[in-house]
């Protein structure tokens, strides 16, 4: 009984140590010009706490408890290990005791907590500081991307009625090509070289889908396929893509400070760019009014763009387009943002997140122009699921409709012969039929 008391005090006290010190170390970060220590910063400044402190710790535990201290207290602390594991794309903290990760493309809930809601307040500080941001009650959001290239967004009470939530979207440093995604199964070979083909004949290619379902990472696939000898301007809230061409210009968004001055919008950069002699447009994402812009950038000569768009289906996608042009302030009657639509956008290809968390190119499709009030669109590619095995995993094949798309021309002059078999079904296979919904 004896024996388990003091191991009992021995615990209490490590607690006790560890909230002292944990409080004396963010004084010491905020102090800090940089908003950043490094772990030899972290083991000074505790061995030098230490020497203050009457304790009865042994040397094998303090190294124990310094080890502990500097973990958390350095680089992204008791979240290192999903940061460090290959698998996790995602990082969410609900509050302090509930962390959840995303492991190939599902959910997870993890053993990983924080004490308490100034411990991840004090730990987004720390991440946020050295980028020149600051969270607080007055400016309780924060969207930023981190040195790694990873995206934090986080939000604090009294907005986050749970407690402070932190989302991580980590970034791969090994850039996926067009083989992944076919030895993935997201795409086929027959598809991968019909966008390779539409990439390099300057096609404007909109690519659309739900959150999650791999926009981001498709659009830098398709970049990959760009010829070095193009001038590239990529316009991105947070600068996530990988590029690999020399001639890049990279331009990222701006929020305004506090006084509401010094932003740059994506319609701002946008608007730029098109002064800088770009031969590509690269948008991560239209979410706003400079989609009008972007419509009149590919209308007037800037072939080849290629941008994101959230949509569940390649017509919502069109659709969504519609209604973001109607926000630019500018009364136009909706007929001419459609035709605006039907002449600039050449493909959509929609991607969707399926329920056993695999992410595939489920619709290509041609934009071919209006047939009355409609802006007409045709599918040259679909996944067709067939079902869902025993484990989970879907079932499927992508299929040709059997339809040759208006632009094949294009694709030929750019010097990529479109052999028949790359829109007819192969044996075995049946034409996917088309069913062509009017809009109202």
């Amino acid at each position: 009984m004896a024996n388990s008391n003091q191991e009992a005090s021995s615990n209490s006290e490590k607690e006790q140590l560890k909230a002292f010190l944990s409080q004396r170390m963010h004084r010491e970060l905020m102090k800090g010009a940089t908003g950043t220590l490094s772990r030899d910063d972290v083991v000074n400044t505790v061995e030098r706490e230490f020497a203050t402190i009457d304790t009865r710790l042994d040397d094998q535990e303090k190294d124990a408890f310094f080890s502990e201290i500097a973990g958390e207290f350095t680089s992204y602390g008791i979240l290192q290990e999903f940061v460090d594991d290959p698998g996790v794309s995602e990082i969410m903290v609900n509050g302090p005791r509930q962390i959840f990760v995303e492991r190939d493309g599902r959910l997870e809930d993890t053993d990983v907590k924080f004490n308490d809601n100034d411990e991840i307040e004090q730990f987004i500080q720390r991440l946020v500081k050295p980028l020149g941001y600051s969270i607080n009650a007055r400016n309780p959001a924060i969207d930023a991307r981190l040195p790694d290239g990873s995206r934090i967004n986080a939000i604090i009470p009294p907005v986050a009625v749970d407690g402070p939530t932190i989302t991580v979207s980590k970034f791969s440093p090994d850039k996926l090509g067009m083989p992944d995604l076919v030895e993935n199964n997201s795409v086929n070979g027959r598809v991968a070289e019909f966008l390779e083909a539409c990439v390099n004949a300057r096609l404007n290619i909109l690519v659309s889908g739900g959150a999650g379902s791999g926009k981001s990472t498709l659009m830098n696939i398709l970049s990959g396929f760009i010829p070095d000898n193009e001038r590239i301007v990529a316009i991105e809230d947070s600068a996530e893509l990988q590029i690999r061409q020399k001639h890049v210009v990279r331009l990222e968004t701006k929020p305004p400070d506090s006084n509401g001055r010094g932003g740059m919008s994506t319609r701002d950069l946008v608007r730029n760019a098109l002064r800088m002699r770009p031969d590509r447009l690269l948008v991560g994402e239209v979410r706003s009014s400079e989609a009008l812009d972007l419509l009149r950038a590919m209308n007037n000569g800037y072939d080849g763009s290629i941008t994101t768009l959230h949509a569940n289906s390649p017509r919502d996608a069109v659709g969504r387009l519609e209604t973001l042009c109607m926000t630019a302030g500018i009364d136009l009657p909706i007929a001419t943002v459609q035709r605006q639509i039907a002449s600039a956008v050449d493909l959509v290809v929609q991607l969707n997140r399926l329920s056993d968390g695999s992410r595939k190119v489920s619709h290509v499709t041609e934009v071919s122009g209006m047939e009355g009030e409609n802006v007409v669109m045709t599918d040259i590619y679909r996944f067709e699921q067939s079902g869902t095995a025993a484990s989970g995993k879907v079932r499927g094949e992508f299929k040709p409709t059997g339809i040759r798309p208006h632009f094949v021309p294009r694709l030929e002059a750019a010097g990529f012969h479109m052999r028949s078999s790359m829109f007819v079904p192969e044996n075995g296979e049946k034409p996917v039929v088309i069913n062509v919904k009017k809009r109202h």
